[in-house]
């Protein structure tokens, strides 16, 4: 396994999520304050959403020694599935597997520092160390050469790429206190674009209202196309999404991506009832020392923007229960944005229970070749 630590200067790259996936990465769930009533539910949840992805690339499952039995038995007649047994704290696969770079030829890793979102200011549980690990062991198993950046702290979920040099973050979490505060916004934009390839970063100013990540990106926006993205909204004035929604909305329209052009913007509606803990989800819990608890009533970070492009279509959040209408609303809103791509609809609500959504338990890998502007 290769190490290196100037991607940029390789000529790597982060490709778009919407190009072609060689494979997926995902975690089954386990962690009793995450997943409720023995992680049952999620697991259910989990593998229907493996399945309908290995439909169309590969997905490498990653399990430990109390979930490999079930993953093997459940999966082991899926060619399209392989099951990698790797320590890790939780099922964030966005944020603690590597993201993927590429120049066009080859595709690598990169294995940043993760400290469970904010660390000893305001991480969520206590012990993170098999999560950092993850994504230095995932590349020697899976084959893939490792770019290690573990001075830096960051997840997967807290920014975006074009495909084409434009990267995208938010502000609240980028330069939250908890993640790398000796370094200056300036410091943390370039090595940004070093390791990704970048040559524009732009900074939301905020993500989706009591998102436990510090407002990931990929919680709010997203790109589509390259100078296209999607954007979480609600026309509800009264609702503490709108002025951080409409915060997002004016930096776009007042900026260009790397190459130049004007944003378009469309935007996708939040649930229009907020989806919340209930009592019955509250029992379920096991919450250990040191993590971050949930509460009855607590609003959840519910978001149509995390969903997740695979080659065989897009994977779509639905809430359910109160929210049916804003469900169909977004399958057909994504529909008119991509009219060339199946929109696949996921019963989500078990995912956002966790604190993330169907983009949080899902990283991809980039199918070498796939790299615009190389």
């Amino acid at each position: 396994m290769k190490l290196s630590s100037t991607p940029k200067t390789d000529g790597f790259r982060m490709p778009a999520e919407f190009g072609p996936h060689a494979a997926t990465v995902m975690i089954f769930p386990e962690r009793p304050g995450s997943w409720g009533y023995g992680a049952e539910p999620a697991q259910n949840v989990f593998a229907d959403i493996i399945r309908e992805i290995s439909a169309g690339e590969r997905v490498f499952v990653i399990v430990s020694d109390r979930t490999e039995a079930k993953a093997r038995k459940l999966f082991g007649d899926n060619d399209n599935i392989t099951v990698l047994n790797i320590p890790s704290d939780d099922a964030w696969a966005r944020d603690v597997a590597p993201t993927f770079v590429s120049d066009g030829i080859t595709v690598r890793g990169i294995d940043w520092q993760f400290n469970a979102w904010g660390g000893t200011v305001d991480g969520l549980y206590a012990h993170w160390g098999r999560d950092n690990a993850l994504a230095s062991r995932f590349c020697e198993l899976a084959g893939y050469d490792r770019c290690d950046a573990q001075h830096f702290v960051l997840e997967g979920g807290s920014v975006h790429s074009d495909g084409e040099g434009t990267l995208m973050v938010t502000e609240s979490c980028l330069l939250s206190g908890g993640r790398n505060p000796s370094m200056s916004k300036e410091q943390i934009e370039n090595t940004l674009c070093e390791y990704l390839g970048g040559e524009k970063v732009i900074w939301l100013p905020r993500g989706i209202y009591n998102d436990e990540t510090n407002e990931h990106v990929d919680n709010v926006c997203a790109f589509v196309r390259p100078g296209e993205v999607v954007l979480a909204w609600t026309d509800n004035k009264d609702d503490p999404q709108y002025p951080l929604s409409k915060a997002c909305l004016d930096c776009l329209e007042s900026e260009t991506d790397a190459k130049g052009r004007k944003f378009t913007v469309y935007r996708l509606p939040i649930p229009d009832v907020p989806v919340t803990v209930t009592e019955h989800d509250l029992e379920g819990y096991t919450f250990e020392e040191g993590e971050d608890v949930r509460e009855a009533g607590e609003r959840l970070a519910a978001s149509y923007v995390n969903f997740y492009f695979v080659n065989s279509g897009i994977l779509l959040p639905q809430f359910g229960g109160d929210n049916r209408q804003s469900d169909d609303r977004a399958r057909v809103i994504m529909q008119w944005i991509f009219p060339d791509r199946k929109i696949i609809p996921v019963d989500a609500r078990e995912i956002i229970l966790g604190g993330g959504n169907i983009h949080c338990i899902t990283q991809q890998i980039p199918l070498a070749g796939q790299i615009s502007g190389v």
